[in-house]
């Protein structure tokens, strides 16, 4: 006779929204992070998040908690799926099951921000790496990505600190994020989205460069622009220079990378 199977029926599911932006003042990638007003976990810092509602699908709820969080209304070629998080080590609400349906979205500008429902403080956070690990700062805030290996290790060893990291298995999601937009630079890079309609090159090296975790005076400028330039449409130059010199040229991403890629293109 077999094992009885357990069947797991009703599990709650939510959307997380890794929410990245640009500030052209710093020259930084930026991150959205909330603080928790409610249990579980009050107060602890984390990405946005909502639970999925009976007439919605995952990628029209991912846009409602944009909507909900900060007062936008994008477009769906902002936002793609990252994945799914199912770990049976993810407990939630008592001792239920949480499904993670994950999402990141690219906003092309920093509006106020102003805590929604469920939040007590709103605040965007400076994306960088610190000893080669990802890592979020915000004053004397202070998140780095978890440095398992893979998830099997997360969730075996993982050990919460409000003080140090993200809530709940956040800081795995937080190096999953990063390492699938490292892993697109060179072919689909929708994190440029967070420049706008129109960027320099120097200013694309700058996105690129927390992810590669170097320095963006250590990204050649030629070199970055010949590689590149499939990716890109060149729109003119700089008319208001936003850097005392020469005036620079301005480009955007191509719309068909967006949507298929640079590998699909090619073929």
């Amino acid at each position: 006779m077999s094992d009885q199977t357990n069947l797991l029926e009703r599990p709650y599911i939510n959307i997380v929204n890794i929410i990245w932006s640009y500030d052209r003042l710093a020259d930084e990638v930026n991150m959205l992070l909330v603080r928790r007003a409610n249990d579980p976990e009050k107060g602890a810092w984390a990405m946005p998040e909502t639970y999925l509602r009976a007439e919605e699908s995952a990628d029209a709820a991912a846009l409602r908690l944009v909507r909900e969080k900060i007062g936008l209304e994008l477009e769906e070629i902002n936002t793609e799926q990252l994945a799914t998080f199912t770990n049976p080590g993810r407990i939630g609400r008592g001792n239920d099951r949480i499904l993670s349906l994950t999402y990141m979205t690219f906003l092309p500008e920093m509006p106020p921000l102003k805590p929604g429902y469920g939040a007590s403080d709103a605040r965007w956070f400076s994306f960088g790496f610190k000893n080669k690990n990802y890592c979020l700062s915000n004053g004397d805030l202070y998140f780095e990505a978890s440095k398992a290996k893979n998830q099997k290790d997360y969730y075996k060893h993982a050990k919460y600190d409000p003080e140090r990291h993200l809530a709940f298995d956040y800081d795995w999601i937080f190096k999953v994020a990063c390492e699938r937009i490292r892993n697109k630079l060179n072919y689909q890079p929708n994190i440029l989205l967070v420049l706008g309609d129109k960027f320099t090159i120097r200013e694309a090296r700058c996105v690129y460069a927390p992810f590669l975790k170097t320095k963006v005076n250590l990204i050649d400028n030629s070199n970055f622009r010949k590689t590149h330039m499939p990716l890109l449409k060149e729109l003119g130059t700089e008319i208001t220079q936003r850097r005392p010199g020469r005036p620079a040229k301005l480009y955007a991403l191509r719309k068909d990378v967006l949507s298929r890629g640079l590998q699909k293109i090619l073929k």
